[in-house]
């Protein structure tokens, strides 16, 4: 009689609950994933995937650059709103520490990807999570807005704001706004943007990432309250940076305000107990929601969805749940911490700060500055399951 096939069902159509998907359906099973919005959109911004999502990614098959992404270019770095070089990174001595350069990629080309990947079934549009009843015995229910599924373990992808969080740790402190709000979009360019590049002021930022396919990334913040909305994002845009290094002012000149995303920036206020429950698992934003500050916050989520197919593929489900925590949880935690520390010191806004913070980051060696990189790039690794579940 042949075994039947363990079921999985994913809270949450982003990268990580689609990472999650394509890590299980590549180990057999048959995973649904539950997708609140009514189906793929277009609409969206740029991601960076670091060499340790890149690795995570090459651990169940997946090429990235398949999405259209490319490398990011050689010139890449922190620059004054004069546009003078406060660090530079060469991203060909990144390829030789860590085994290639970091990639861009469009976030609605890496999640069409993704999909492709899947069974033609797998996902569904239009099904948000209302509930997930028997999390606690062998065989939990999932009820959405469209129907409900039964799952041999659920994994909760559904975001910074996660409802099933909410719902199991409710003694959690929630979200901490950093002081921050960010706005994000892509530009066609033609390719004339050629250098990442992050340009910091008092208390604003400025970044690009040029795309494989000519288009660039853009993104800034500034330092305001939680919920200021401006009414015209062009202008706003213009007055914090509009005075800063070619090719700025020209790039907002030809922003489409209503292509602009704009979101405040929040992080975990504190971590989680555990990342599982029961038959529940949390990843990405839903586990340890962080700042954008190191760009890795889509990375750590494509890090949780391997690592989690790897263990359930590995050991039965309730010891593999307790060793995804163990495996996963100081490590996020602790890049969530730094992210929130580094994104303290960008949004500096008093200017003898500013100065001391610019010259710091000047005189900091090369070398040491990719000493700091080396626990994020090297740190992601399948965790051994040997000595917790023998032969």
């Amino acid at each position: 009689m042949s075994q039947r096939r363990r079921r999985a069902v994913i809270a949450g159509g982003g990268i990580g609950g689609l990472t999650a998907a394509l890590a299980l359906h590549r180990r057999g099973w048959h995973v649904t994933v539950c997708e609140r919005t009514e189906g793929p959109s277009a609409a969206g911004a740029g991601i960076v995937l670091a060499p340790n999502a890149l690795r995570a990614f090459d651990a169940v098959g997946f090429d990235a650059a398949r999405a259209g992404g490319g490398a990011v270019p050689a010139g890449m770095g922190l620059r004054r709103p004069t546009g003078a070089w406060l660090s530079r990174a060469d991203t060909a001595a990144m390829t030789v520490r860590y085994g290639r350069p970091p990639l861009a990629v469009h976030r609605s080309d890496l999640a069409a990807a993704l999909t492709a990947a899947l069974p033609a079934d797998a996902l569904r549009y239009g099904a948000g999570v209302t509930e997930v009843t028997g999390a606690d015995g062998d065989r939990p229910v999932v009820r959405t807005s469209s129907g409900e599924f039964p799952a041999d373990v659920v994994i909760a992808a559904d975001g910074i704001h996660s409802p099933l969080r909410h719902r199991y740790f409710p003694g959690h402190p929630g979200l901490r706004h950093s002081g921050e709000t960010a706005w994000r979009t892509v530009l066609p360019t033609g390719g004339t943007v050629t250098e990442a590049a992050e340009t910091w002021g008092r208390g604003r930022r400025f970044g690009t990432v040029p795309l494989a396919d000519g288009r660039t990334y853009l993104y800034a913040t500034a330092v305001v309250p939680a919920g200021y909305r401006p009414g015209d994002v062009r202008t706003e845009l213009l007055r914090h940076h509009g005075t800063w290094h070619h090719p700025i002012p020209a790039l907002l000149e030809r922003v489409d305000p209503a292509a602009v995303l704009q979101h405040d920036l929040y992080d975990l206020a504190a971590p989680l107990p555990r990342l599982h429950h029961g038959r529940i698992a949390w990843i990405g934003d839903a586990a340890h929601a962080m700042t954008p500050n190191l760009g890795q916050g889509g990375c750590q989520a494509v890090e949780d969805a391997v690592v989690l197919g790897h263990l359930l593929d590995a050991l039965p489900t309730p010891e593999a749940l307790a060793a995804y925590t163990r495996a996963r949880l100081a490590r996020t935690d602790a890049i969530r911490i730094r992210s929130r520390r580094a994104g303290r010191i960008a949004a500096l806004t008093h200017p003898l700060s500013v100065a001391a913070r610019d010259l710091a980051l000047r005189a900091t060696p090369a070398r040491a500055a990719r000493r700091a990189l080396d626990d994020l790039f090297d740190g992601f690794t399948l965790p051994g399951v040997l000595a917790e579940h023998p032969a």
